[in-house]
């Protein structure tokens, strides 16, 4: 009986420790391999001709502006004025009418003195995935800078990684931990995530037709 016992004790505990372990160590391993892609300055960011900006909402649910949109399109107006980018894509939600990302990027975008005809716009980056492999077979960028904060970029920069792009990633503003401890979380099993989308050859939901960027409307 006590045998039994203690191999249930035993079983429980690796049924407990291993999950948590995996966790840990997905995210070392994403953070170690994105860190010599990462830029926190405009000046030290290498030129990519396109930059891909990973889109969010620009509320919160209480309806106030959302920092992570704002700091994020504050980078990106900042990366193509330090002429580190020619053009830029936008990548978002757009499931309904009533909710556009993209749409919502391209404004404070344009806002921001970010000349309307170098931004396009996607409207299929559903999850990050989704932005950066699209980036790459629909946008036909097989180089590319990415704009998010960066807990966000190092998840952006090893799937780019891992589908054979030359990559950086200029880090935006980051936000106050009174306002991003879910995210936090929530990022911790993004990451995880990353290796089974790798293991399960995850594509995007959406694909299509290649887009050229520069010389074609958008």
């Amino acid at each position: 009986m006590a045998r039994i016992y203690r191999r249930g004790i035993l079983f429980l505990e690796i049924a407990v420790l291993l999950p948590v372990l995996l966790l840990l160590t997905s995210n070392l391993i994403i953070r170690i391999s994105a860190e010599n892609h990462l830029f926190d300055a405009v000046e030290e960011v290498p030129y990519h001709r396109v930059a891909l900006i990973l889109g969010t909402s620009h509320r919160v649910k209480d309806g106030g502006p959302n920092p992570y949109f704002h700091n994020r399109m504050a980078a990106a107006a900042k990366l193509y004025h330090g002429g580190k980018v020619n053009y830029l894509i936008v990548s978002g939600d757009n499931r309904t009418q009533y909710y556009n990302e993209p749409k919502q990027m391209r404004s404070a975008l344009i806002h921001l003195g970010v000349p309307a005809e170098v931004i396009y716009s996607d409207h299929a980056g559903f999850r990050t995935l989704d932005s950066v492999v699209r980036a790459k077979k629909i946008f036909g960028q097989d180089s590319i800078t990415i704009v998010s904060q960066k807990f966000h970029n190092q998840r952006a920069v090893y799937i780019a990684k891992q589908h054979g792009m030359q990559v950086a990633a200029f880090n935006a503003t980051d936000v106050s931990h009174h306002h991003n401890d879910r995210t936090r979380v929530r990022e911790w099993f993004a990451k995880a995530n990353v290796f089974w989308d790798i293991l399960t050859g995850k594509q995007p939901e959406q694909l299509g037709e290649l887009i050229k960027i520069g010389g074609q409307a958008n």
